[in-house]
């Protein structure tokens, strides 16, 4: 049953959105700093400085594979089936998310699904006239299967292999968005507790897939 909850932003996947209403999105205001891409070469990621958590810049000794982008993102278990928006980094560093709460969004800079790579899916979970997208991406489970359709018409199947909640000022980056040695595809959003002090959910759900040969 969908609680409903007072008028703030809330979040879904690591990014913070305050556009017409939508609230349900990735990552929150949060008195922790952002994780901003650090320069080609270095190693050490910063400490986190600001509302946002934000992908590092992935690093391939080679070159991916070309594959189509992603135009299509269905999860039969669940009920999803939308259509994927690109988001890319704003001025500020910080990854953009999806001006509604209906589709999600592919991040341009991670790898596209099925390269070699994580690529990084973000949708709301709720906001505040119903569920989102995302609502119910915490029940996947290890062996649930995930599908995206790319523009050139072929579609790549994933399969679900963890699923975890993360509080958001102790978000993985290097986890969830470091290089991976094949083709893997993460689906992020908010989740955990609800804060109704401050509007905002205190944890960040992601899930964990790798390409079905």
């Amino acid at each position: 049953m969908l609680i409903r909850r007072p008028a703030v932003v809330v979040c879904a996947a690591g990014l913070l959105v305050i556009a017409g209403g939508t609230a349900g999105l990735l990552l929150t205001r949060h008195s922790t700093a952002a994780m901003r891409p650090p320069p080609l070469g270095v190693a050490a990621l910063p400490a986190p400085t600001g509302p946002v958590v934000a992908p590092p810049p992935q690093v391939l000794e080679k070159p991916a594979p070309a594959v189509a982008r992603p135009v299509l993102l269905t999860i039969p278990l669940i009920g999803v089936r939308t259509k994927l928006i690109t988001l890319g980094l704003t001025a500020g560093g910080e990854l953009q998310v999806p001006s509604t709460t209906t589709v999600a969004g592919w991040y341009t800079g991670s790898p596209r699904p099925g390269a070699i790579g994580p690529a990084i899916i973000v949708g709301h979970i709720d906001s505040l006239t119903g569920p989102g997208v995302f609502f119910r991406l915490s029940e996947l489970q290890p062996g649930d299967r995930v599908y995206v359709r790319r523009a050139d018409g072929t579609t790549v199947e994933f399969r679900v292999t963890a699923v975890q909640t993360y509080l958001k000022d102790q978000f993985p980056t290097a986890t969830v968005y470091g290089p991976a040695p094949y083709p893997e595809l993460r689906l992020i959003t908010c989740g955990g507790a609800f804060d109704y002090a401050t509007g905002h959910y205190l944890s960040n759900v992601v899930v964990y897939t790798t390409e079905v040969s």
